[in-house]
């Protein structure tokens, strides 16, 4: 099994990859290292990887949460085909929520057009740009689903015992 080129565990690497980060962030005004982690928790990963393009590598995590939450928003706008759990979350949801939803998914359509367009032709720029760009859009994103997953959860609650209340059997 190939070992790491800076050290046995790996740490080297992430310590690497921290570093280089920190030259990209300076350069294009990137969000903390910290902060992108705590958001996008699989980029230390980009340090088990070898890449002169350490930027896309990040930019790839980045992309990828963010077109995980896509699908999970298309999943509850547009029910088709999926798990059982979705349906009884949609019956949960008042009319503010499903707007709220449908311009996090018009938000998210945005992020995923320009996924595709940074993958036909890589430039340095625009990756640093579409990080800085989607980590400040997620900000908006994250607080408006977390405030939608709540109220599901208060209401998913409340449905149950009032469901249960109306049996007649």
């Amino acid at each position: 099994m190939p070992e790491n080129k800076n050290s046995k565990d790996g740490k080297g690497d992430l310590e690497k990859l921290k570093k280089d980060y920190e030259v990209l962030r300076a350069k294009y005004n990137l969000p903390e290292y910290s902060k992108l982690a705590e958001d996008f928790n699989s980029i230390e990963r980009v340090s088990d990887s070898e890449t002169d393009y350490p930027i896309r590598e990040i930019r790839r995590f980045v992309a990828d949460k963010i077109l995980n939450f896509h699908r999970f928003v298309e999943a509850l706008l547009n029910p088709v085909n999926v798990p059982m759990h979705i349906f009884s979350m949609i019956k949960t949801m008042g009319a503010d929520e499903k707007k709220k939803l449908s311009e996090i998914y018009g938000e998210i359509a945005k992020i995923e057009i320009l996924i595709m367009e940074l993958d036909l032709e890589f430039s340095e720029k625009k990756e640093a740009e579409f990080i800085k760009n989607t980590f400040n859009i997620w900000q908006g994103i994250k607080k408006d689903f977390a405030s939608i997953l709540e109220n599901a959860k208060k209401k998913w609650d409340t449905k149950e015992d009032s469901e249960k209340g109306c049996y007649f059997g």
